[in-house]
């Protein structure tokens, strides 16, 4: 029965982190089974498990928590928000190939669905055969930041830095895979350096190091940037896309701070299992949309230096395209740098 195998997986979740309630995951309404794939025409009749395959409090989680709330409106059930950390997120994104394809374990992620088969030689999933894609979210912009008594004043500065100290600087990631570890990538790339990389696991911790002082600098999104950028408790050289971001109009672009190589934003979408039925994946994409035209969701991106993607990206066909394009251009990236995931 479909309800045993959600228990199943629930169960697999629960020794993986902990927080899942094996009773949410296993009831539908009124404890009956729900019928899963097999009868979509009720849909949703319980709860929904969002996953995300980061660290609570790190970007991809803030973007989850925003859309939710008016995704769980329109859809008229709850939106459980679970993070199930590791590997550069193929932990997670891993739980939910393997979900029942019901259409209630939706996993969001970023970027990292992309480079994913590149940097694994034994991911255990597919990005296209194992996967429906719901829709883009947002394109959320980069930034590199250092902690604040960091000698470089300006990007050009930093590269120079850089140069002259290789074996001494050091470069914060969370972890291989993430984004932040493929925003370094590129920055070696573009300044023609081998740096000595810190991952960690999360983008929370590597963050909080970087203002304790512990690590030199690293590459990280606005969404979880913005704020310590505007207190002053980092310093910031660049935003890697090619307009200035609106919540820091002063933080000059990369091409503007002469590193027109660096460039790259961290798109996120949202994606269920292969298989779930298109009346359901419609119905997701559909409540995506209503959430990405909230004012509320508008107005908290804003705050973070992104935005929602237009109402024509938040759709299956879209984001497939994106994501096939993308497979491609990290592929070589990655070729091109040696980096292997063990």
């Amino acid at each position: 029965m479909r309800t045993t195998s959600r228990c199943r997986a629930a169960a697999r979740m629960i020794a993986a982190i902990g927080v899942v309630s094996l009773v949410a995951a296993c009831s539908g309404s009124g404890g009956a089974p729900t019928g899963g794939g097999a009868t979509s025409a009720g849909y949703p009749d319980q709860n929904i498990t969002f996953v995300v395959p980061f660290s609570a409090g790190g970007p991809t989680d803030t973007v989850t928590r925003m859309i939710a709330e008016p995704m769980a409106a329109k859809l008229g059930t709850k939106i459980v928000v679970q993070n199930v950390e590791g590997a550069g997120g193929t932990v997670g994104a891993g739980e939910v190939a393997r979900a029942e394809p019901d259409g209630y374990t939706v996993l969001m992620h970023h970027i990292g669905m992309s480079t994913a088969p590149a940097l694994y030689q034994n991911l255990g999933y597919k990005p296209l055969e194992n996967f429906e894609m719901i829709g883009l979210v947002t394109e959320v912009p980069m930034t590199i930041v250092a902690r604040k008594d960091f000698e470089p004043k300006t990007l050009q500065d930093l590269v120079t830095y850089v140069k002259a100290n290789a074996g001494k600087v050091t470069l914060a990631n969370a972890g291989i895979g993430a984004a932040s570890h493929l925003c370094g990538l590129l920055f070696q790339t573009a300044a023609g350096v081998k740096l000595q990389e810190v991952p960690y696991e999360g983008t929370g911790p590597a963050l909080t190091d970087l203002v304790g002082g512990q690590v030199d600098f690293m590459c990280d999104q606005t969404t979880n940037t913005s704020g310590q950028i505007s207190a002053g408790e980092v310093k910031a050289y660049a935003v890697t896309t090619p307009e200035r971001v609106k919540s820091l109009p002063d933080l000059p672009t990369t091409a503007e701070a002469g590193l027109p190589k660096l460039q790259v934003s961290v798109w996120h979408g949202l994606y269920v299992p292969a298989g779930t039925p298109q009346e359901v994946v419609q119905k997701l994409s559909e409540a995506l949309k209503t959430a990405l035209a909230d004012q509320k969701v508008i107005d908290q991106m804003a705050k973070l230096g992104t935005a929602p993607v237009p109402a024509e990206n938040a759709t299956p066909q879209a984001h497939r395209a994106k994501l096939q394009e993308q497979l491609g251009t990290w592929a070589k990236v990655i070729a091109d740098a040696g980096v292997k995931a063990s």
